[in-house]
């Protein structure tokens, strides 16, 4: 083999390790501090505000009759566990930070959110690993969650309770 080819190999070699470094800093410095959130779109539900509709104010939906008034969790190593909609938007996760901090090592530190939007409430996956799933289908928007539906992350399912 001519210097060259050899240069060119050991280059390759080389750039390739240092790609291999990176990405592992990477994965260890986004489960030590979290993923990151882009600030576009933060806090937007998507469909509703596009169709032209201004979103009421901060404290959430009005409370009506037969509400939901808290997210409980139903299986999972937290179970019982539950968080007021009161307080809404909620952060769930394996953070300090959450909400409802999840024992579970397949969720995220930022994992999902659930926050109103008029009268309904969406549950939004933050950019997790393993995904947010309603049923069997995982979600990649916002999405409408209404009483007893479950939403599951990881190995922990929640819901919507009165």
């Amino acid at each position: 083999m001519s210097e060259l080819t050899l240069f060119l190999i050991r280059f390759a070699y080389l750039a390739i390790l240092w790609i291999f470094v990176l990405s592992a800093i990477s994965v260890i410095r986004s489960d030590m501090f979290g993923a990151r959130v882009p600030d576009t779109g933060r806090g937007r539900l998507g469909r509703k505000e596009k169709a032209g509709r201004t979103p009421k104010a901060a404290k959430g939906p009005s409370r009506r009759r037969g509400a939901p008034t808290h997210l409980l969790v139903v299986e999972g190593s937290n179970a019982g566990e539950r968080a007021e909609l009161a307080d809404a938007p909620l952060l769930i996760g394996r953070g300090n930070d959450a909400a409802i901090r999840l024992d579970d090592d397949y969720a995220s530190t930022r994992h999902a959110r659930v926050a109103a939007y008029e009268d309904e409430w969406f549950v939004e996956d933050l950019g997790s690993t393993n995904g947010t799933y309603i049923g069997s289908a995982r979600i990649t928007q916002p999405t409408t969650i209404t009483l007893g539906v479950q939403v599951r992350i990881g190995k922990t399912i929640l819901e919507l309770r009165k």
